[in-house]
């Protein structure tokens, strides 16, 4: 075989290389696209699930909460206050 055969049979080879991995890697997209599907139906599943905390507790709970919540506020300001 000549040096052009040769390249030419070399370059046959790496294309087929080329291919196969190409192939593969369409191959994987394929897969890390399902596997994203299945994930974004899981995470909609845990948010739907999902509550916060306000909708968890009670009306007088909310209440007491929030006052408590202004005895702190309020705490702070007058400790701010005291020091300047």
């Amino acid at each position: 075989m000549d040096q052009v055969s040769q390249q030419a049979e070399r370059f046959k080879e790496l294309l087929g290389v080329v291919y196969e991995e190409v192939d593969s890697l369409k191959q994987e997209i394929i897969d890390l696209k399902k596997e994203n599907s299945k994930l974004v139906s899981k995470i909609e599943d845990l948010r739907g699930k999902q509550t916060d905390i306000f909708s968890a507790i009670s009306e007088s709970e909310r209440l007491a909460l929030r006052q408590h919540v202004q005895g702190l506020v309020s705490k702070i300001d007058n400790h701010l206050n005291s020091h300047s």
